[in-house]
């Protein structure tokens, strides 16, 4: 199976020997690194932290791994219980914690599990942090505690409710005008957390008539739970016999929305980004940021709006530090993630949610009929597997020599930016291949740049 170590986490699938899949002893060497990098980082006597995890068949064994280490090694732990990512993140600062752990795999099958880090500031944790927390797990040196001085345990339940209060108190979230749309909504939520959250969320936001799919939150995932078009199929067909207005897909864990329209068409997670931020926009001007690999839509609406676009590097702490940088009134990313830094700095799909039911409301546009008022592209998605013996840094630098007068970017692997498209080629940390990514005016087009690029690169390997 596998166990995959990061700097922003570690993830893999339950069950099997320790070091090669995702085991209580794996649980408890990473708890102890990340508790032991908090206490040494704090300047606090005694550190806090939040735990919270999504529904997964494995979460509750893990939790208790988790909270049972951090206790010995001394950390209060308040426990959120089931709830999603976004809500631990904003539930870090609330409490005046000195970081976060997050127990969730996203959108990976139910045999996967994984421990996500946040700082005191409810944010993943940077590179810089993720490498020396490496180092201590490789060290395998933790000293415990005795017991007069163990951790203390908390258990609260209320920050999904102070969540959803947060969301509604957004300056451009308009409750008022959500309730008068009287839109039917219809949701996919997995069987994860989003079936405790997402409902409660919309009959705040004056939404009455709600169509659940899969919201009971057992952790059974009914399909592969990544919100892609060929996982969506039930909540397509709904669409059309229930007669709703609009569709709204989560990940297990919630920082992802997909969007589906009243005919059962898809509005496209890489779009739905560029709604929120053609709202925002017409509300408040300022610049917007994506990864490298987004649509280039967000940087047509964005300079529609008169705001500067820019790309970052892929990951929601590359996207996160551009934002700061840029002074960003909205980022995120194509797979569906919302960052507003007016509520936090973390992808969110209830913000996206709330937003976005305003912004349908005040057209007073169908859902398909919105989704057709944005510029269409099409991202093609492919992949390299290479012989691990291959460099793959020297590949991607003739690449770069052979389209050195095209404008490009090197700050994640290499993106090539053309007139009406763009290819971004990236290496894998954790396997020999390159991804590639390929955007265009249509699906053909998209598919014959890749096309065109996989036999460059094929070309030099031989």
């Amino acid at each position: 199976m596998a166990l995959i170590k990061s700097i922003s986490g570690i993830r893999g699938t339950i069950g099997g020997k320790e070091g090669g899949n995702l085991t209580p002893l794996d649980i408890v060497k990473f708890t102890a690194a990340f508790v032991s990098f908090i206490k040494a980082r704090s300047s606090k006597k005694q550190v806090k932290l939040v735990v919270g995890r999504d529904a997964r068949i494995s979460g509750a064994m893990a939790n208790h791994m988790v909270v049972g280490t951090a206790l010995s090694l001394g950390a209060d732990i308040i426990d959120a219980g089931l709830t999603t990512t976004p809500t631990v993140e904003i539930a870090v600062p609330l409490a005046d914690a000195d970081g976060g752990i997050i127990l969730t795999a996203s959108h990976n099958p139910k045999e996967w599990n994984a421990l996500k880090l946040l700082n005191e500031k409810g944010e993943f944790i940077s590179a810089q942090d993720g490498q020396e927390l490496l180092e201590l797990i490789s060290e395998n040196k933790f000293s415990f505690n005795q017991v007069d001085e163990l951790g203390v345990y908390y258990l609260d339940q209320s920050f999904n409710e102070e969540h959803i209060q947060q969301v509604l108190a957004m300056p451009l979230v308009n409750v008022d005008l959500i309730r008068a749309a009287n839109f039917k909504v219809a949701v996919d939520c997995v069987n994860s957390t989003g079936g405790i959250v997402l409902p409660k969320l919309l009959k705040q936001l004056g939404v009455e008539q709600i169509e659940k799919l899969y919201c009971d939150p057992t952790g059974d995932f009914p399909h592969n739970p990544e919100p892609l078009p060929e996982n969506l199929k039930e909540i397509s067909a709904l669409m059309t016999t229930q007669k709703a207005d609009v569709g709204f897909v989560v990940d297990p864990d919630v920082d992802r929305l997909a969007i589906v329209c009243e005919d059962g068409s898809m509005f496209g997670e890489e779009y739905t980004l560029v709604a929120v931020a053609d709202y925002i926009l017409q509300h408040k001007k300022g610049n917007t940021v994506s990864n490298l690999s987004s649509t280039r839509a967000l940087r047509d609406v964005t300079e529609k709006h008169g705001g500067t676009y820019y790309a970052s590097a892929v990951g929601e702490v590359n996207v996160v530090d551009k934002m700061k940088e840029v002074n960003a009134v909205i980022g995120g990313e194509g797979n569906g993630g919302i960052i507003d830094p007016v509520l936090h700095y973390g992808r969110d799909a209830l913000v996206g949610i709330a937003l976005f039911l305003t912004h349908l409301a005040k057209t007073k546009l169908k859902c398909s009929e919105l989704r057709k008022s944005y510029p269409d592209y099409y991202i093609s998605k492919n992949k390299i597997e290479l012989s691990p013996k291959l460099n793959v840094d020297k590949i991607l630098e003739k690449m770069e020599e052979k389209y050195k007068n095209v404008p490009h970017s090197t700050i994640d692997g290499l993106k090539i930016d053309f007139k009406d498209e763009w290819v971004h080629l990236r290496k894998s940390n954790t396997e020999a291949i390159i991804r590639i990514y390929a955007e265009s005016k249509s699906s053909d087009k998209a598919n014959e740049l890749a096309e065109k690029v996989m036999q460059e690169i094929n070309a030099i390997i031989c």
